[in-house]
């Protein structure tokens, strides 16, 4: 680990960002050149003294995780994620379809929609950046780790995974993500991170195997879905996935149709925290 040419590219490319972006506002009093270490954290969900010990030459070795939480907040390209990686004396991500890094293009529609339900994933329905709206609703499902990442895994072995749906909906949500799966495991091949998912969920749910026997195919690039929040009572949202081929990845935006009851429920999204949720390992 090269710990001076690490604070130096992070110190770099922090200096380069300008707040308008990443979607912040830059205010009347900015003296810093580009973003401030306290913005960069925020952005790479960490502390401010783990992030400022990083760019003062201190500190342990930063993991994968957290390598790629940086690369995210930073908007780095993806020679530049694997640069970063390289100068923590880490293995760069493989660069397959499918890879967990989000393009600085997708980041910066996401930074637009601040105050909008939005989550980037991959396809086999693991979140790997979340708008504050979207936590309000469903909850950081950006901290599961393994099998668990899959919200499709979650919804068969996780019974709190369910409680986001109204119990009516149960039935149509699980045959879309199996769906969803038949989908992505078609498309990655027997060997696949999709095909691993598939044989756990066979082992693990009956629910699962009866669903995947039907081999039910359907398009997803919009939805109508209903969704409940404790606080808020039921929601009817439309869903548009945007696809990014190149990612292997999604953005799901949420909203409701203006002057509905669900309308006047998302703008008080932004005055709640992370919806509470039970993390399963």
């Amino acid at each position: 680990m090269d710990r001076v040419e690490l604070a130096d590219f992070l110190r770099r490319r922090r200096e380069a960002l300008q707040p308008e972006d990443v979607g912040l506002p830059r205010g009347p009093r900015r003296r810093t050149a580009g973003l401030r270490r306290e913005e960069v954290a925020a952005l790479s969900d960490m502390s401010v003294d783990y992030y400022g010990r990083l760019e003062q030459s201190r500190g342990p070795q930063p993991s994968p995780q957290m390598l790629g939480a940086i690369a995210r907040g930073l908007r780095l390209t993806l020679a530049e994620r694997d640069h970063l990686f390289h100068l923590a004396g880490q293995n760069a991500p493989a660069r397959a379809g499918g890879g967990d890094h989000v393009s600085p293009g997708t980041m910066r529609v996401l930074d637009r929609l601040a105050d909008t339900p939005a989550q980037v994933m991959t396809a086999l329905g693991e979140t790997l950046v979340q708008t504050a709206a979207a936590r309000a609703l469903f909850g950081d499902e950006t901290r599961h780790q393994g099998l668990m990442r899959s919200v499709v895994y979650r919804w068969f072995v996780d019974p709190a995974a369910r409680e986001v749906y109204p119990h009516a909906e149960h039935p149509e949500v699980g045959r879309a993500f199996v769906a969803d799966l038949r989908a992505a495991h078609a498309a990655q091949g027997p060997r696949s991170r999709a095909a691993a998912l598939v044989d756990a969920l066979l082992a693990r749910s009956t629910e699962f195997a009866a669903l995947w026997q039907e081999h039910e195919v359907r398009s997803t690039s919009w939805r109508e879905k209903r969704l409940w929040h404790p606080d808020l009572g039921e929601l009817e949202l439309q869903c548009q996935i945007l696809h990014d081929p190149d990612q292997g990845q999604v953005l799901l935006v949420l909203t409701a149709t203006p002057g509905t009851a669900s309308h006047d429920k998302l703008q008080l999204l932004a005055a709640l925290g992370p919806r509470g949720a039970v993390v399963v390992d």
